[in-house]
């Protein structure tokens, strides 16, 4: 009982979803901004069916023994191409299609994990069937190994907080890639609060995140 209730913990570690920055990403900061684009952009649709989040979770000593991590994937999507570069976007997520990779084995702990996460104690997903990020501002980045920077608001419970990412963005052919960096997002903002007895090991409030993102332009 004991092993089933702390490994349903580490799965709210996900926090939803939803994608990322260096160790030296911006704080996340109490106002929300607003989309800055132009108009008559093309229309780029996203392909669900090649786009994810990834996600990972720790316990405070974080080791790989520790560890969960997971994919949640995308209901729908769009972003705003003009003359060649990424304007701005919005992508969807279903909190339903949360699953653990690293459990994938034993459906039986999978099973009580994932329905964990889903009630009232982490993500209440019967009322927040949806998670979402959306673009506000893509700048150009001049160092590091990533070629943009994401800067939008992440939705998660109903709560919206500001959140920046750096990421490599590839428009051509038709066709909108984005792979955000790797980054640490405060379950706790979002109201996802539910914490484990100390003798358990606590859960870091971090998660870890990445959106892998592909979409289509739209005919």
């Amino acid at each position: 009982m004991m092993k089933s209730i702390t490994n349903s913990v580490f799965f709210a570690l996900f926090s939803a979803i939803v994608i990322v920055s260096c160790g030296k990403d911006k704080p996340l900061t109490s106002e929300v901004t607003e989309v800055s684009t132009t108009n008559h952009g093309a229309i780029y649709e996203l392909d669900t069916l090649n786009s994810r989040i990834e996600w990972k979770g720790y316990k405070v000593l974080k080791s790989e023994q520790s560890s969960h991590f997971g994919i949640i994937n995308f209901e729908s999507g769009d972003l705003t191409v003009k003359d060649g570069i990424l304007e701005s976007g919005k992508f969807v997520a279903d909190m339903n299609s949360l699953t653990s990779v690293d459990l994938k084995n034993d459906p039986e702990q999978s099973g009580k994990l994932i329905g964990h996460l889903k009630s009232g104690d982490f993500f209440e997903v019967d009322k927040f069937p949806t998670a979402s990020y959306e673009i506000t501002k893509v700048s150009a980045n001049t160092s590091g190994d990533y070629n943009t920077l994401l800067d939008g608001n992440l939705t998660i419970k109903g709560i919206t907080k500001p959140v920046q990412f750096n990421a490599n963005v590839s428009v051509k052919n038709g066709e909108v890639s984005i792979a955000t960096e790797p980054k640490d997002i405060k379950r706790e903002d979002f109201g996802v609060k539910f914490q484990v007895p100390l003798a358990n090991g606590v859960i870091k409030d971090e998660v870890n995140l990445q959106i892998l993102v592909k979409a289509l332009e739209k005919k």
